[in-house]
């Protein structure tokens, strides 16, 4: 049943202090499910497939999201344009399809609808501000239409373009967040975190961090590095982190796509649950109140940050009715040996086996 009255804002939310849990990855979940191309990356499926994208939203909101993100990634007339996969389908219309089924499910509990938005080719191809910033316009007006809760500018590789986007949502009145996916050595052109953030702030961003292309860790070290940099310059904003599922130690300035398991061998790299609720407790003492994840996040990784969190956030998820914390559930295994895997001190201390004799502990990147 739909929540009556209107739901506290995201800034409402964040300024009382209270732990925002965003949502996990869309693109890589449903390409696994087979609804989403490899390479093109596009989310037509919230037009050809709207039952898969609304039972990952639904399993995000019941293992503890406070935010549903509209599936509109990539989602431009110029970035379909050059996708094979698309047929008698414009942006419009996917980004029309991917609010309402945010909507739809965000109203089943207390989250928010965030429409987002994405780099575009043209910056890559023209760094033209006008023809990237029209691009931006496009996605908004349609926002604006399905009067989503807030925005959010993410995979952004040059802290310029997100600049640029931000500027065209801040038109709207309604809050911004703003995320780069970048390691602590910067953005594409050496920017370092702490400048990026400024920039982002003085364009009207009212949250900064960053997400993708790095592990949790990673991401929470860079989120830190933006926060120094804001406190150097006096600016404020809130914080939030959304990186990969995936561990990534190894990865340089590029990112996971560099590493030669992307994206279709990139299991071996999943990051348990265990490791997520440690991802969530070091975010929370950096300060950090909106967490989340990006590629590689499943529903049960959200339920982990949610679990890790529910001290501070006062409860837990519903999908936590089907989950012991710490293993407990164990202690009514028939095996003895099994039995005695329900406690938190033996997932603390488990180094997880990758099974393949001859498979290296890290990987060389490409580039």
């Amino acid at each position: 049943m739909a929540l009556l009255g209107r739901k506290k804002g995201i800034l409402d939310r964040l300024d009382a202090g209270e732990v925002v849990i965003g949502d996990g990855g869309y693109v890589i979940a449903l390409e696994r499910r087979g609804y989403v191309k490899a390479g093109q990356w596009t989310p037509e499926a919230a037009v050809e497939h709207p039952e898969a994208v609304r039972q990952l939203h639904r399993e995000f909101l019941r293992a503890g999201a406070s935010v549903l993100q509209t599936f509109t990634f990539y989602c431009s007339d110029e970035k379909l344009k050059i996708s094979d996969s698309i047929v008698n389908i414009t942006g419009r219309q996917i980004n029309e399809a991917a609010c309402d089924l945010a909507r739809e499910v965000a109203n089943e509990g207390d989250a928010l609808v965030a429409g987002c938005i994405s780099q575009t080719p043209c910056y890559f191809n023209t760094t033209n501000e006008s023809e990237v910033k029209a691009i931006f316009k496009k996605q908004l007006d349609v926002f604006l239409e399905k009067d989503v809760d807030f925005l959010i500018v993410e995979f952004f590789e040059h802290v310029e373009e997100a600049e640029w986007a931000i500027q065209v949502l801040q038109t709207s009145g309604k809050p911004v967040a703003a995320t780069l996916c970048m390691s602590p050595e910067g953005d594409r052109h050496g920017v370092s975190p702490g400048d990026c953030a400024v920039r982002l702030v003085k364009a009207g961003a009212n949250i900064v961090g960053v997400n993708c292309h790095l592990d949790p860790m990673c991401g929470v070290k860079t989120v830190k590095l933006m926060k120094e940099g804001l406190e150097a310059a006096k600016l404020k904003a809130h914080l939030m982190v959304q990186p990969l599922g995936f561990h990534t130690p190894e990865c340089n300035h590029g990112g996971y796509i560099s590493l030669p398991e992307f994206p279709f061998a990139l299991e071996s790299r999943a990051i348990t649950r265990w490791d997520m609720q440690k991802y969530a407790r070091e975010a929370y003492n950096a300060g950090i109140r909106y967490i989340g994840g990006c590629c590689g996040f499943e529903p049960y990784h959200i339920r982990a940050l949610a679990e890790e969190l529910a001290p501070e956030r006062g409860f837990l998820p519903p999908a936590s009715e089907k989950h012991a914390p710490w293993g407990g559930a164990l202690e009514h295994h028939p095996k003895p040996w099994i039995r005695l895997r329900a406690s938190r001190d033996y997932w603390e201390k488990l180094l997880p086996a990758s099974g393949r004799p001859k498979c290296p502990s890290m990987a060389t990147p490409e580039k």
